[in-house]
């Protein structure tokens, strides 16, 4: 696969400890792992195998102890905090677990303030399928809406890429699934670059490559020459 996609991110020897002496845990452990544009990829582990660290770390959330993160040539791990909220800024689109969108403000609002054109509000909506919930507050929304939104939200910067830690997590089995399929549709579609975090294996089955971690190293790399559709996987 990587011979024919174009690499935009790229993670070289990343080391990241938490603690000292013999409570020192190491998150991350010589971790290396290419993402290709336009690929669907899951980072696949269960509770402490350092998924979410590396999600972190490649959002320019968390600087490892060691190691590089290049996009376009250029070193997230030499970045003073000012470049890496640009970097965030200009590249990443976030989705996590719990929604935060601002009650006060409507679904629109909330997507606006992260759009980096005027126009690409109402383009995510239709991306998303919420143009006519565009004017409804978070709390007139269902919890699969407000994730959609959130995911409108992280698209509407127009980001290289979208990392989502854990994006079903809070929601129920039939719901996560309706978000699976909207994640895939962004990629299948719309062309986008999406990372799921998660630590349900059946997620990986939807992806075009499964990277799995256990105790921060990469265990195994898997390559999906034909995923399965979102909607048809079960768990």
């Amino acid at each position: 696969m990587g011979s024919e996609k174009k690499v935009i991110l790229e993670a070289r020897h990343l080391w990241k400890s938490y603690g000292k002496g013999e409570a020192r845990v190491d998150a991350l452990a010589d971790v290396s792992l290419e993402i290709y544009e336009g690929e669907l990829l899951t980072i696949l582990g269960s509770s402490g195998s350092g998924k979410s660290t590396l999600l972190n770390s490649l959002g320019g959330m968390d600087k490892p102890d060691k190691g590089a993160i290049f996009i376009s040539e250029t070193d997230l791990c030499k970045m003073n905090d000012n470049a890496l909220t640009d970097y965030r800024k200009r590249n990443i689109g976030f989705v996590f677990q719990s929604f935060n969108l601002i009650a006060e403000l409507t679904a629109k609002e909330n997507v606006g303030l992260t759009a980096c054109r005027p126009e690409m509000v109402e383009q995510v909506f239709d991306m998303v399928g919420l143009k006519h919930k565009m004017n409804n507050y978070p709390s007139q929304l269902s919890g699969g809406q407000q994730q959609r939104i959130s995911i409108a939200r992280a698209l509407a910067k127009d980001p290289k890429i979208l990392l989502c830690d854990e994006p079903t997590g809070a929601l129920d089995y039939e719901t996560g699934k309706q978000i699976l399929v909207e994640l895939e549709k962004l990629v299948r579609q719309h062309g986008r670059t999406v990372v799921i975090v998660t630590h349900t294996q059946e997620i990986g089955k939807m992806s075009d490559r499964v990277i799995k971690m256990r105790n921060g190293k990469i265990t195994q790399v898997v390559v999906n020459d034909s995923p399965v559709p979102a909607a048809s996987i079960e768990w």
